[in-house]
């Protein structure tokens, strides 16, 4: 009788304070450095959500370990609607398919709540390539087999992935080689010791004419380069591989809260300037309930899975 009488009386408090929330400050938890694309993303939304709130929205940067430290102190965290993550592609639908031990279930240990944002990537290739089309590099790189190497930001990282998914589904044998971070590996592009990139820091030199953009990798065409065309339009059907972010809480979140921050959330990436600010980046803001983001995860989780697998990507 004791035990229930305790259970009636922690769904009757975890009712009010559904109820009651927000009364104070709400904490998301960004695992990744300040300043980078995930930080810019979240300072943004945060703004809105102080607003539509009448709360502060507090951005706290918890890094390390590719996002996995920050994603699973929320895990363990009290859900409460006081401690959400960004979390990301790489932190919720790859991590679990490259790292031998998980510190956190990414569907399990976690209440999805929305997408929040898009971040495709754009094939690339440098001067060196004679390819002026995404089907013309397909043609030159069956005809030239592991004669051209495709750089990334890091082994298990979704440009990685990206290049490997490519190589599965237009059978070319693109070389991966890993740099420790989208920066150097640049560097090299635009020097010609690498030929390809699925990267999204390159638009500046897209524009400059200094690389040459063959297809976006995403769902729609970006509005910073408009004049690409998707790959599906280029000429690979089926492919699509794109960075994500959206918004999370842990475990037990109450789905009235989840509902109020999705609605929120949606209401924000609506808004003019931050549609703006998401196209600066070469992101594209992107939302929706949160059955539908919990979805989503399962869906990016088998197809970051199998390419690992196919790709032979070493587990850390």
């Amino acid at each position: 009788m004791s035990c229930l009488v305790g259970t009636l009386l922690t769904l009757t408090l975890g009712a009010a304070s559904a109820q009651d929330w927000p009364n104070r400050a709400v904490r998301l938890v960004v695992p990744y450095p300040a300043g980078g694309a995930v930080d810019i993303v979240a300072r943004a939304l945060a703004e809105k959500l102080s607003t539509a709130l009448a709360q502060p929205v507090i951005v706290d940067n918890k890094a390390g370990a590719g996002g996995l430290i920050g994603a699973d102190a929320v895990a363990k965290s009290a859900p409460d609607g006081y401690t959400l993550v960004m979390g990301t592609v790489s932190s919720h639908a790859i991590a679990p398919a490259v790292y031998r031990k998980m510190p956190y279930d990414a569907e399990a240990d976690f209440s999805a709540i929305s997408l929040v944002a898009l971040t495709p990537y754009i094939i690339t290739v440098n001067a060196a390539v004679p390819a002026k089309t995404l089907r013309e590099l397909m043609s030159y790189a069956k005809a030239n087999p592991d004669k051209l190497n495709f750089g990334s930001s890091g082994t298990g990282t979704t440009p990685h992935l990206a290049g490997e998914l490519f190589n599965t589904l237009a059978g070319t044998k693109i070389n991966h080689v890993p740099y420790k971070g989208s920066a150097p590996m640049l560097v090299d592009l635009l020097g010609g010791q690498v030929q390809v990139a699925f990267d999204n820091t390159v638009i500046p030199n897209i524009k400059a004419g200094k690389l040459r953009g063959l297809a976006v990798t995403g769902p729609a065409r970006l509005a910073a380069v408009a004049d690409i065309p998707t790959a599906a339009e280029a000429g690979l059907p089926g492919y699509e591989a794109v960075g994500w972010m959206g918004l999370y809480g842990p475990k037990g979140l109450p789905l009235s809260v989840r509902n109020r921050l999705a609605a929120e959330t949606a209401k924000a990436a609506a808004t003019p300037d931050f549609i703006a600010k998401m196209e600066g980046l070469g992101f594209q803001a992107r939302t929706g309930n949160p059955a539908e983001f919990d979805a989503y995860l399962k869906t990016e989780t088998s197809k970051w899975a199998k390419v690992v697998k196919d790709a032979g990507v070493p587990q850390e």
